[in-house]
């Protein structure tokens, strides 16, 4: 069978797409879909294929051959065209086997409609995407966890409110890190999950009329299940919406880090360095090394919100039903969430895999603020019972008079506080150890005990706990990724045998 340059695709409609059509819409989406979706279009046709054949509608013979120029047409597909496609990929795609074919067939698409197959394709394309985030997202934790290891004791101030608040360790800092990369991992599992259903079989909108076995598609497809209401299958693309959510929050969490990380590698700080090969220059100031990269990794992260708020709005206000508008218009930037998500990841691997401390500089910095006051609080009321509240005010007044004098924490006035504490009714003395020690940088580390502290010990514990949890969520991904990417051997497999045992 050979092209003919006036096929007609449809008896309802004569004439060709117009121009402005095809350049403005049509060409662009077929050129995207070529990229992006035409692996995953031949799986479901080739799927098809063995529908046809299990209900007797192709012979075994058929059915191979059908398979066969499928699988050419990843090399073979024709352009866009408006007079011979109408520039739609599924059009397109049917036309190649057509016309490939050495004798026609009348079954072949019989029963058919592009609305459940390009939501196929969609989810196949949205669920490889997702692996490929989830393996460059679980492959941060190694890094961190190795950073770790090797700043277990180092410490470094913290901050709330933009102020300096409390000692903490770079371990105790990348553990808060890798516990939201885990959560992420968590959430995108479950989105996966969420989404791992299979619209073949769904028809235009109310289902088909053929024995389709739609259990039997999914699996072949490496779904989990079939989408089990018709109607849902094709017109909630809820799948694009859930995707770029959870890329949203994931980006949200990492643009905090990348935040901390950029001030801390500020002149003002100087708590990290990156190497040259990672680092920026000024083109009018010679003196600055700039550290870019982590301003892409935050800028990356603004773009995924900003992907789910155009699906998010291409969706609402439309009726529940298949549309144009929300199958392609509001899907239309999900692989560039896609895409920006695993180049942010990538970033970031880099900059974790080449990071430094500079524990000096956080030493010293540590050193200079009264970062005990809280430990010196607790110690008033548990060994010299000045009561809680009163002692917060006997400290902060010591604090205070203690800044006036410029006296460095580690040289800090016993005399000075029993003083303060005496003139607010509480005559203690012998508080010289508690003031050491309040004001000891190392002790600010190991006096914090409970879970999740900033003890050493506490952190291993939380590594060895998110090493565990890393491990679990790998072996998931690994579950996923082995079901979803055996299509195509299996399914090819299937053809070549004859037989559907």
């Amino acid at each position: 069978m050979t092209a003919t340059s006036g096929t007609r695709l449809t008896g309802r409609i004569a004439e060709r797409p117009s121009a402005v059509i095809d350049e403005e819409v049509l060409a662009p989406q077929f050129r995207y879909e070529v990229a992006a979706l035409l692996p995953h279009y031949v799986s479901v046709e080739k799927v098809l294929a063995l529908e046809y054949r299990r209900m007797g509608l192709l012979t075994d013979d058929q059915a191979r051959e059908v398979g066969g120029l499928l699988s050419g047409a990843r090399r073979e597909l024709a352009a866009a065209d408006p007079s011979v496609n109408m520039s739609d990929i599924a059009f397109a795609l049917e036309q190649h086997v057509r016309w490939g074919l050495s004798a026609p067939l009348a079954a072949w698409h019989v029963d058919r409609s592009r609305n459940d197959f390009q939501a196929c394709a969609q989810v196949m394309h949205l669920r490889a995407g997702l692996l490929e985030v989830l393996d460059l997202l679980l492959g941060l934790w190694p890094l961190a966890d190795e950073l770790a290891t090797a700043h277990l004791s180092a410490p470094m101030p913290g901050h709330t409110h933009f102020q300096a608040a409390q000692v903490i360790t770079p371990a105790f800092w990348l553990t808060a890190f890798t516990d939201q990369v885990l959560r992420g991992a968590g959430r995108l599992l479950s989105t996966y999950d969420l989404i791992d259903s299979c619209p073949l079989g769904a028809g235009a909108m109310a289902g088909q009329e053929l024995d389709w076995d739609r259990e039997r598609m999914a699996d072949l497809l490496g779904f989990a299940r079939p989408t089990p209401h018709a109607l849902a299958a094709v017109a909630s693309r809820g799948h694009v919406l859930e995707v770029t959510a959870e890329l949203s929050l994931l980006g949200a969490a990492i643009s905090r880090f990348g935040t901390d990380l950029l001030m801390w590698g500020g002149s003002d700080c100087q708590f990290l360095d990156l190497p040259d090969e990672l680092s920026g220059i000024s083109s009018a100031m010679p003196q600055k090394k700039n550290f870019p990269v982590l301003e892409r990794v935050r800028g990356k992260s603004g773009h995924l919100a900003a992907f789910h708020t155009d699906a998010l709005l291409g969706q609402r206000n439309t009726p529940f039903t298949n549309l144009v508008e929300v199958s392609k218009e509001a899907g239309a930037h999900a692989h560039l969430a896609l895409r920006e998500a695993r180049s942010m990841l990538r970033l970031l691997t880099v900059v974790l895999g080449g990071l430094s401390f500079r524990t000096d500089r956080m030493r010293e910095a540590c050193e200079r603020e009264y970062f005990g006051g809280f430990t010196l609080a607790n110690s008033l009321t548990t060994r010299f019972a000045v009561p809680w509240r009163d002692s917060q005010v006997v400290v902060g007044a010591f604090i205070t008079a203690s800044l006036r004098r410029r006296t460095e924490p580690g040289a800090a006035d016993p005399a000075l506080l029993e003083s303060i504490a005496a003139d607010h009714g509480y005559p203690i003395t012998g508080t010289e150890d508690a003031v050491r020690a309040a004001f000891d940088v190392d002790h600010a580390l190991v006096v914090k005990t409970s879970a999740g502290s900033t003890h050493p010990d506490r952190v291993r514990d939380l590594l060895a706990a998110q090493r565990a949890e890393h491990d679990r969520r790998t072996r998931e991904l690994d579950e996923r990724r082995e079901r979803a990417t055996a299509v195509d051997d299996r399914v090819d497999a299937l053809l070549a045998e004859g037989t559907d045992a």
